[in-house]
């Protein structure tokens, strides 16, 4: 939770924010002529259910369900988006830096957090992956990878990166031929990318849940 939307809460606990103008409240949170900043976490707070907050009649106030702070901390897990990997040739470079947050229910997550990372699709060749059952992988998602997985199994939808080019791909091993074979799964027609022994490839963690984006 960001630590505005935390001064925020306790504030209202002791405190009739709705009869305060936001000028008022951002300056005794410590953001003193910024009223916007106030009102965007404020909407936030409404829009996760931990307030209530209608601006227009004056009603700011706390959601009383047995709440507190630690609890509220585990309800939603940040997971950063470092960045967009291709679902067809590999183009797009996928590194390591932060583009932002995507906020995300805990109940949706695997047990392990820390070494969960986010990418957002693009391109339409995995559009007939399923990830979980009856959830592809279309442009524009968010997907969720898990970075400990280093060493796919047969049939693991993965991240590879090749050449320093992101791509989401399903994970094949060739052993006759003695490569790794990575495939698309689309409606549309994508060749699959050989990978031999000596190429500049790693594999940068396993696809384990997709994010729909909003239509």
């Amino acid at each position: 939770m960001h630590n505005t939307q935390t001064k925020l809460l306790n504030l209202s606990r002791y405190q009739n924010l709705g009869s305060m103008s936001l000028r008022q409240i951002a300056k005794i949170v410590g953001v003193e002529n910024k009223p916007q900043i106030i009102k965007h976490h404020l909407l936030q707070l409404d829009k996760v259910g931990l307030m209530q907050v209608n601006l227009e009649k004056g009603v700011i106030k706390p959601i009383s369900r047995g709440f507190n702070l630690k609890s509220a901390k585990s309800l939603f897990y940040s997971l950063p988006i470092v960045g967009s990997a291709n679902c067809g040739p590999a183009t797009i470079f996928a590194d390591q830096r932060t583009e932002g947050y995507l906020k995300v229910s805990a109940k949706m997550l695997p047990r392990k957090k820390k070494d969960l990372y986010v990418l957002i699709a693009d391109g339409p060749s995995m559009n007939r992956a399923e990830v979980l059952k009856g959830v592809t992988i279309e442009n524009g998602d968010f997907v969720i990878i898990d970075s400990t997985y280093k060493n796919p199994k047969n049939g693991d939808i993965v991240v590879a990166v090749i050449d320093g080019m992101g791509v989401i791909k399903r994970y094949k091993e060739d052993k006759k031929y003695n490569r790794i074979v990575l495939e698309s799964e689309s409606t549309e027609t994508f060749m699959p990318i050989f990978i031999h022994e000596g190429d500049d490839f790693l594999i940068s963690g396993k696809v384990v849940d997709v994010i729909k984006k909003s239509k």
